[in-house]
This record gives structure tokens, C-alpha cells and sequence, in this order.
């Protein structure tokens, strides 16, 4: 699992920085997380294989976290797409897009609206889970996680083949399950596997105002990216504007037990970035900056 800042920004583009847009890359497929402006200008720049975007989610109705996906809807179109598209987001983003792109595409667009303070699982496979929870900004807004599922179990290979085990029952060893031989001979789990490796888990938290409620979603996760806007001076705005500053984005890691932070969405008021790295530093070690074109894998 790997994670590619496109954009780090807040509402404006500012010193080569743009509005917020992340991929979220899982055993080669990616999903898309915002799509602020430029976005799939970072996509070529960064060399993302953007055909392999068949899941968008957009955090909120803030034009800076979507001003960039239409245009990369008519990009789809235009290269030829076929295969549909699922967003997840407001049913606002519908009526933008269809506004915008009154045409056939080509290909289908499969809405699944969010609701105002919804939490709960979107999105469900063998290798993956990605589910929305609500953090608190000035409209409607939605954080995400996402989830790598690895292997129960780890097979030995000498051990099956020792045991003759078919390799059609291999899936089975892997979720745990014993095996009955041709003599009725149980090979237990143990003997054949170890243990799997954990699940990897990468939250991300859109604007929102410090809120240690949403902890609860993030507990221990290897991942977390949290809105920062403002450095602490300016936390009276950040509250009135419901954002955070980076000493509060390094305090929801710290409460979570987050194993490491990456914090976004400054403010175009700062050029220089250091600050926010050491407010955010002098109270959770394991943090860096979401700089553009940065990626980090868990």
C-alpha cells in the first residue's frame, strides 16, 4: 500500500503548491482521494496510470476538493474509457458534474451519495475495505480509511506437499481451516501455516476542526493523514473556520497511538512549509509534510 500526494493546498493554489488530491495505490489499484485543481496534471507529471482509477472518493462539497474532477471526467472520456466509475461523495458533486458534461461519456458513473455523519463500509473485497467516517468542518465532510487485507494465514510450502495437500484446498489453509486427508487424518492449521502478516491501514482525515472524537476510527493505524491549515498562532481562525493547526493534527496521531502522521491542506498564507513539521514534531514525533509528489508506503 502507497500513498501519492498530488496536492497539498487549501482553497487556493500557492507557491507551486494546488488544492488537495491524494492515489492511494493497493497492489496496483488506485483510488483516488479528492480531485482539487490540477490534479490530473500531477497524475502525468508523477507518472500515475490514471485508467486504473475506478473508485473516487471526494471528502466534501468545498470547491478545492473537487474543482478538478471534471475536467479529469472529460480526460476519461476522451481516452476512451469504457469501464464504469464509482464516486463516493455528496449528491451535490452529481449535479456539477452532469451540469458540466451534459454528453455521453462512454462509460457509466455509479454514484454512492454520502449522508451527513455517516460511518460504515463502502467498499469490500478480498483485498481491501475502505469505509467513511464523519469529521466535523464547516459542511457536511467525511474522513476514509483505508485497509490492505493480507493473508490469515501463511502457508508452508514444504509442510503441504509433506501432507499432499491439493492445492485447490490452499485458499482454504490460508483462512485458517484444518484439512481431512484421504484417510480421515485431520492436518491442523498449525501444522502447515504461521501466522499472517496484520492488516495495513491508511486514514484520511479532510478539513476538519479538532475533534478527539474522531479517534475512535483511528486508533492504532500505520497511517494517518490530518488536516493542518494553520500553524498555532492562528488557532482562534482555525477554529471559526472549523481546521486544524498542526499541533492539533499531531495531537488526534498522538491520542490514536497512530504509528505515523503526514499532515496537508496549508494555508496559502505560508511559503515556508518547516514551520507546520515543527509545531507538529514538538508533539508527535513520527510526522511529515504531504509534499507534492511525495509518496509513502506502509
Amino acid at each position: 500500500m502507497k500513498i501519492t500526494i498530488l496536492g497539498n493546498n487549501s482553497a487556493l493554489p500557492a507557491f507551486g503548491r494546488y488544492p488537495t488530491a491524494q492515489i492511494v495505490d493497493i497492489q496496483q489499484e488506485l483510488f483516488l482521494m479528492d480531485c482539487g485543481e490540477a490534479a490530473q496534471m500531477r497524475m502525468k507529471q508523477y507518472d500515475i496510470r490514471s485508467h486504473r482509477i475506478n473508485h473516487i472518493f471526494i471528502s466534501h462539497a468545498h470547491g478545492d476538493h473537487y474543482f478538478g474532477l471534471v475536467g479529469f471526467i472529460s480526460s476519461m472520456s476522451l481516452l476512451g474509457r469504457e469501464k464504469k466509475l464509482h464516486i463516493y461523495c455528496n449528491s451535490f458533486i452529481k449535479k456539477v458534474i452532469e451540469l458540466q458534461i451534459p454528453w455521453n461519456l462512454g462509460f457509466e458513473i455509479e454514484y454512492r451519495f454520502l449522508e451527513e455523519n455517516e460511518k460504515g463500509v463502502l467498499l469490500s473485497n478480498e483485498k481491501y475495505e475502505v469505509s467513511c467516517f464523519p469529521v466535523y468542518h464547516s459542511v457536511p465532510t467525511h474522513g476514509f480509511l483505508f485497509v490492505e487485507k493480507k493473508r490469515k494465514r501463511i502457508l508452508l510450502p514444504e509442510r503441504v506437499q509433506h501432507f499432499e495437500i491439493p492445492k485447490y484446498y490452499y485458499s482454504k489453509l490460508t483462512e485458517g481451516y484444518d484439512y481431512i486427508d484421504k484417510n480421515n487424518r485431520v492436518i491442523t492449521n498449525e501444522e502447515v501455516t504461521v501466522k499472517g502478516l496484520p492488516f495495513k491501514r491508511y486514514a484520511f482525515c479532510a478539513d476538519t476542526i479538532f475533534s478527539p472524537s474522531i479517534c475512535e476510527d483511528l486508533v492504532a493505524i500505520d497511517l494517518l493523514y490530518h488536516e493542518a491549515t494553520y500553524l498555532q498562532d492562528q488557532i482562534q481562525k482555525a477554529k471559526e473556520r472549523f481546521h486544524s493547526t498542526a499541533m492539533e493534527a499531531a495531537e488526534i496521531a498522538k491520542m490514536a497511538q497512530c504509528k505515523k502522521l503526514i499532515i496537508g491542506h496549508f494555508s496559502s498564507k505560508y511559503r515556508d512549509l518547516n514551520p507546520f513539521l515543527e509545531q507538529a514534531k514538538s508533539i508527535f514525533e513520527n510526522t511529515e509534510l504531504a509534499i507534492e509528489g511525495s509518496v509513502f508506503e506502509i
